[in-house]
């Protein structure tokens, strides 16, 4: 796990050593192992290195072909790079290292971008053929690794993450008021190629580009897809036992590694789930967990379930988050993350990343689980219209009483409700909300087609739900978990994003996904007599929470409240309506609503403002 840093300069010039330096420092946690450079016919190449696996100096990147004509940077890890390693070696190739990194330079030099689709596992990569001057780069199928680019005058910067392109760019960054929006509205970014910064864009998950230097700024860097999910679904899973055979290989082969690996504790199934395969399938007794907890009866608290690993765990870690930390952390948390947040949840996975990297160099994590296996409470009203669209109106009946039972919700129904709307009232009704927003911003966005009121909340059926979830929602979790992980030097993988589990699921029958009321149905019932019961059957986790409302109405948040939205600065922004921001923190602290997602976001957006605009 590394980070990755390239200048083109598309008049041919020699780039800057120093800003490549520059880039290169932005993002030493990334790889405090090692690094290095390289630069010829105007590009320049930066790497800073994580060691995972082959801890030697034979892993030093750029990595050269053995007849140098291909020079290689790249950040993240092929799991199946010993499959595919004896497949090239059949082929006549010789190894001389034991990396990932050289069996991917080695399949690169065999298939091209054909090799693409034969990877397993998470990527960013940069490849330069010295021959044909021309630049390839490449991501992974669903996001997990980063890769950012912004045309900067007469030259293309690359990077793995926005800051280290700040570091250099020779303007002040302006705010992207669609995907400010977007925030505020929706909570929701990432599911364009838009940032929080006007003029720095990402390449979008499963892309690839290749850029002819000789041509310079002629074809422009146009990343194309190599992967669509919604054309690779393949027979579905027929029932839970070969759901649960898949998912147990996927855990395996996110084993390999040369350094301690561990795992972030929830309590919630996801996690849990993978902590238990690890132990019934892989015996892995020493393993080691880490978990964020609050003190008993908190918001967040999820002890009571995480201690039930106690009499198989012997190394079982706890960190203890609180006002006073957060307080203290926001700058380097938002420093960490680079663009804002939507809520503390993030913050939460930060501390624990920060805690497990006292004692491994790997996690495993159960991102993505709840995008594949319809985890959010939403998603039950995707699948009620989805029923209602089919016109199996028997079974909409029954799972609508399931619900009600086992929930004690309308919520539900409401989401139901909320989808059957056109999309210019979805944002209406998602803007009305909130009930801050600066009225002239609102009028200026409301107009603007959305990706996310349109797609995502417009989804027909509950496949397409979780199609599009993939296409417009998981990859900003992604995103923190990247930058909470590797702020810390860690390198954290996700069991449940492997492509062949989520090509099998995603198809999968409705029922399969939510059955009686309940969701991730395949997966309870995969990991019956290997979950504890109580949380194979619990219904009310999602991700790491925090007491945020509790922790905004103590006397040292309201102090550092009232001081940032009386300040100037905040109310020169334009994006809200500081009168109504008053009057919904009053309502906060009276107990009279719980707003501490929108509190949050007025706190993350004005400290982002400072950090990486003013």
């Amino acid at each position: 796990m590394c980070g990755i840093a390239g200048i083109v300069n598309f008049d041919g010039s020699e780039p800057s050593e120093k800003d490549l330096v520059r880039m290169m420092k932005r993002m030493r946690h990334r790889g405090p192992d090692d690094y290095g450079r390289f630069t010829e016919n105007g590009l320049g190449l930066g790497f800073v290195r994580l060691s995972i696996i082959d801890l030697s100096e034979a892993g030093h990147q750029p990595m050269f072909s053995p007849d140098e004509r291909y020079v290689m940077v790249y950040n993240g890890e092929i799991f199946n790079y010993i499959e595919l390693r004896k497949e090239l070696c059949q082929k006549g190739y010789s190894f001389q290292t034991k990396t990932d990194s050289e069996v991917l330079l080695t399949a690169y030099r065999e298939w091209g971008e054909e090799m693409l689709p034969r990877l397993n596992g998470m990527w960013s990569c940069l490849i330069y053929d010295r021959e044909a001057q021309t630049l390839f780069g490449a991501r992974d199928r669903y996001g997990i690794k980063p890769f950012y680019y912004c045309l900067d005058g007469n030259r293309l910067l690359l990077a793995s993450e926005i800051p280290s392109i700040l570091e250099v760019m020779g303007r002040k960054p302006t705010p992207d008021e669609d995907t400010l929006f977007d925030f505020l509205v929706f909570n929701r970014t990432d599911q364009t190629e838009a940032t929080f910064f006007r003029e720095i864009k990402r390449m979008n998950h499963g892309h690839f580009f290749r850029l002819n230097l000789k041509n310079g700024l002629q074809e422009g860097l146009q990343p194309k897809p190599w992967y669509r999910l919604r054309d690779n679904l393949r027979a579905p899973f027929r029932n839970p036992e070969d759901f649960r055979a898949s998912f147990s290989e996927a855990v395996g082969l996110r084993l390999r590694s040369d350094v301690p690996v561990g795992v972030c504790l929830s309590g919630g199934l996801d996690s849990s789930s993978i902590a238990s395969i690890l132990l019934d399938d892989y015996q892995k007794d020493e393993l080691r967990t880490f978990s964020a907890v609050y003190g008993k009866g908190k918001t967040g608290d999820e002890s009571d379930f995480i201690r039930l690993f106690e009499p198989r765990l012997r190394h079982m870690h706890y960190i203890y988050p609180d006002e006073k930390d957060l307080l203290n952390d926001i700058p380097t948390f938002v420093r960490a993350q680079g663009e804002p947040v939507p809520s503390t949840s993030p913050y939460a996975q930060f501390k624990v990343m920060q805690l497990a990297s006292e004692h491994v160099t790997v996690t495993l994590d159960g991102q993505g689980a709840d995008e594949e296996l319809a985890g959010y409470h939403y998603f039950f009203g995707f699948y009620f219209k989805d029923l209602l669209s089919r016109g199996k109106f028997g079974r909409l009946a029954s799972e609508m009483r399931h619900y009600h039972r086992n929930h004690r919700s309308l919520y539900g129904f409401k989401s139901l409700a909320f989808f059957m709307l056109p999309a210019a009232l979805r944002t209406r009704a998602r803007a009305m909300e909130k009930g801050y927003l600066d009225t002239d911003f609102f009028r200026a966005q409301r107009q603007r087609n959305s990706a996310i009121a349109n797609e995502l909340y417009g989804s027909g059926s509950l496949t397409e739900s979780l199609i599009n979830h993939f296409e417009y929602k998981l990859e900003h979790l992604l995103k923190w978990e990247d930058r909470n992980s590797m702020w810390f030097s860690l390198e954290a993988r996700v069991p449940f994003l492997d492509h062949r589990l989520v090509e099998q699921i995603l198809p999968a029958a409705g029922e399969l996904i939510i059955n009686q009321g309940m969701t991730k149905h395949i997966l309870r019932e995969a990991m019956k007599g290997t979950l504890p019961e109580p949380i194979r059957m619990r219904q009310d986790k999602l991700g790491f929470d925090t007491p945020q409302d509790e922790w905004f109405r103590t006397p040292l948040f309201q102090e550092y409240i009232w001081n940032l939205v009386d300040s100037p600065s905040f109310a020169s922004r334009g994006l809200l309506d500081v009168d109504k921001v008053r009057s919904m923190y009053k309502r906060h602290l009276a107990r009279k609503g719980h707003y501490a997602k929108e509190i949050w976001k007025w706190i993350n957006l004005e400290n982002w403002y400072q950090q990486f605009v003013d």
